[in-house]
């Protein structure tokens, strides 16, 4: 399956805006960024920093939620056995592709999955989320993950991941595959909470009456998520998101003394991978409620920052000084709204959208499960004729 050719002429702007690697990693010969078969994608260029024939557009957090053929692979399936079944993974990696026409497919995953595989007791219990068997809440929890959930454990059980990517990206031919993984501080959250909370104050009051627990704590869930994104580059994914879904909850001076360089690091296993012609991998850091945090973000090395429905696209670029692509931001909300309201809001979108360097358009936030099919496919439609 190949989503309609990109041009593969690049405009002089995004040759010139596109950073040239100094050293690093080349990533393989055989990665559809070095042989280009996505290099030219409108997903790709917008992300380096170019402006594409069409505005590219995915959807977050795994559109296929509200699909129909979706719904029908999980009345069978539990979660997290479709994440490490690769045929099934594939599968509903590539369903918002077919059913969308989308410029990006995001694998489909869990932000739990690499702690699951390092041998981590968790579980996703319905309409609750991910709840763990035993906490993570002293230095003795801390040291006793860091020693029998390695990175090398988690390595060494990528196999079903490393196959699903693989497939996912023969099928795709074209269209970009985009790694995910879950930020640190989301990850060492849930760990610390057990489970969901509200205002992660366990994790909040670790963090600050024992910071050194804490470093610890996400220095080792910044090694698993790192493991986790460079596997799925390594089996050919074109871009990188990593998805912090409470740093929100965080003032800026926390943000950047005690979450911020865990993010770097988790981001590091692939901000120096680069093409043949040294133009870096593109990656995306996308958190929920971060508007008060873009510029601590920006300061992580991604090549773009996502950008929820709170802050608009055009002061989020100025406030970054117009320098990073940037990935949003239409409120779902707005996906239950008459046409002419949601024509008018996308609209508006892709026009605060152009100040940036670059524009990747999604949600502020992810499909909800209710959301109507053809809504999606419509904001697909709409986009790419603009």
């Amino acid at each position: 399956m190949n989503a309609q050719p990109a041009s593969s002429e690049p405009t002089n702007r995004s040759d010139a805006s596109v950073p040239r690697a100094p050293g690093g990693s080349p990533l393989p010969a055989e990665h559809p960024l070095v042989t280009g078969r996505t290099a030219a994608a409108p997903l790709v260029r917008a992300l380096r920093g170019d402006r594409p024939e069409r505005t590219p557009v995915w959807f977050m957090r795994q559109a296929g939620r509200s699909l129909p053929e979706y719904r029908e692979i999980r009345a069978t399936t539990r979660m997290l056995d479709a994440c490490l079944d690769p045929e099934l993974a594939s599968e509903i990696t590539l369903q918002p592709v077919r059913r969308h026409g989308v410029d990006g497919a995001v694998f489909f995953s869990d932000i739990v999955v690499p702690l699951l595989l390092a041998g981590v007791d968790v579980d996703l219990v319905a309409g609750r989320g991910p709840v763990f068997a035993q906490p993570v809440r002293t230095a003795a929890d801390v040291a006793r993950c860091r020693a029998e959930f390695t990175p090398e454990r988690l390595r060494a059980a990528l196999g079903p991941i490393t196959e699903a990517v693989q497939r996912t990206v023969a099928e795709l031919g074209e269209t970009p595959l985009i790694g995910f993984a879950g930020a640190p501080f989301t990850l060492a959250a849930y760990l610390v909470e057990g489970g969901p909370s509200r205002d992660h104050l366990r994790a909040r009051t670790l963090m600050h009456a024992d910071p050194e627990t804490w470093r610890e704590l996400l220095a080792w869930t910044a090694e698993l998520s790192g493991e986790f994104l460079a596997a799925q580059v390594a089996a050919g994914a074109s871009a990188v998101q990593l998805f912090d879904s409470w740093a929100g909850s965080l003032g800026v001076a926390d943000y950047r003394a005690h979450v911020a360089p865990a993010s770097a690091a988790a981001l590091s296993a692939v901000r120096e991978l680069h093409d043949s012609d040294g133009r870096p991998l593109p990656s995306i850091h996308f958190a929920v409620g971060s508007g008060h945090l873009l510029e601590a973000m920006a300061e992580l090395g991604t090549s773009a920052l996502g950008v929820d429905w709170r802050t608009p696209l055009d002061e989020a670029s100025a406030r970054l000084g117009d320098r990073l692509p940037l990935q949003g931001n239409l409120d779902p909300a707005f996906l239950g709204a008459p046409e002419a309201v949601l024509r008018a809001e996308l609209a508006d979108v892709l026009r605060r959208g152009e100040r940036a360097p670059g524009h990747v358009l999604n949600l502020g936030h992810g499909v909800p499960p209710e959301a109507d099919p053809a809504v999606l496919t419509r904001i697909v439609e709409l986009a790419h004729a603009s």
